[in-house]
């Protein structure tokens, strides 16, 4: 299986991507809005097909990217029925498999943060993805969106502790830089309801609480209850001025056959080395300017700014690293040719 953790700094939000090596059929769990450029990415460089993206709660910390991602890629949107979201295709309740090719997936009902909260185990027991039911080390606040913390320690010790003890432990957020946990760590090292704690102990402990309300409360939660859609329903501006694809190192590129279209629409920069362009010249791309890579911070003035910037070298790994520069000077219609000219006949 194909597996990956994505993280978001900004929320703390862990993203999974999981697919068969073979089916190639992906589905991802709690997706980020401002992220999904870099998971799109990242599908596209694994060669995956989205299918299915899964939120485990309406989250009050961030904006999920299921709408967006559907109407990128049409994949279907899951999520718990108890939650009600619009958009959703399947509505998930307590014991329902689901999945795409090749991952085969069990929703649990683990309420006490929401009402709407679902853990998803794999079929095989060796995963599950708990959202901010079981935290590592910790777990979910229970003190606002229906939360209630006599629930969430049953959902904590009847249904995730029922696990096996060797179930890695995926959390929806962390706030330490931890990344996984297992079932067993949990029942012995958890904070708040591992170590033999009863309800009474998990209850006055979450009740001595005092956190801060969450900041974009009130402007993610009744978008995530419309799966990610924003107010007017229009998708995020893309730059219009090529036909661009980020990877997933975060450069964005164009391809050589859409260069090849659009030469003089752009200012062509070529970061390679004055000798490695008399030995192998671009043939078939018509270079507009010549700067090397470890002198384009000091000559960027020598740049037009008329038209949109495409760097390229031997292999796009330097005129990533320039698009970065130029970006840090203040151009914002760059681009990196994609795989350099190693991407043209002849190179």
């Amino acid at each position: 299986m194909i597996f990956r953790q994505l993280f978001d700094d900004v929320s703390s939000t862990y993203t999974y991507v999981l697919a068969d090596e073979v089916c190639k059929q992906a589905l991802v769990i709690d997706p980020v809005f401002s992220r999904a450029r870099r998971d799109l990415a990242l599908l596209d460089e694994l060669g995956l097909e989205l299918a299915l993206v899964v939120d485990t709660h309406a989250h009050a910390d961030h904006i999920t990217a299921a709408w967006l991602l559907k109407q990128k890629t049409g994949c279907r949107i899951a999520s718990a029925k108890a939650i009600g979201a619009k958009y959703v295709d399947d509505y998930l309740e307590d014991g329902q498999l689901f999945g795409v090719d090749g991952v085969r997936m069990k929703a649990i009902a683990t309420p006490g943060h929401t009402d709407g909260c679902m853990s998803y185990v794999l079929e095989d027991q060796s995963m599950v993805f708990t959202g901010d039911a079981l935290l590592i080390r910790g777990c979910g606040r229970s003190d606002f969106q229906q939360g209630n913390a006599h629930k969430l320690f049953e959902s904590i010790t009847q249904r995730l502790f029922a696990l096996p003890d060797d179930c890695l432990v995926y959390p929806a957020h962390d706030y330490n830089g931890r990344n996984v946990s297992s079932i067993g760590e949990e029942k012995a090292f958890n904070a708040r309801v591992g170590a033999g704690a009863n309800e009474t102990d998990f209850v006055e402990y979450m009740m001595a609480m005092k956190l801060p309300h969450p900041k974009l409360i009130d402007e993610a939660v009744p978008a995530n209850l419309r799966s990610g859609c924003p107010q007017d329903g229009k998708l995020p501006e893309e730059p219009d001025w090529a036909d661009i694809h980020l990877s997933y190192a975060g450069v964005p590129e164009v391809d050589h056959e859409w260069l090849e279209h659009h030469m003089g629409e752009v200012t062509v920069l070529d970061v390679r080395l004055d000798e490695e362009i008399k030995e192998t010249p671009a043939a078939g791309v018509l270079i507009d300017v010549q700067i090397p890579l470890d002198q384009l911070r000091d000559r960027v003035a020598e740049l037009p700014t008329d038209k949109p910037i495409v760097a390229l070298c031997r292999s796009g790994r330097r005129s990533a690293m320039a698009v970065n520069i130029l970006r840090e000077k203040g151009f914002d219609r760059v681009a990196s040719l994609s795989r350099g000219l190693l991407s043209v006949s002849g190179h």
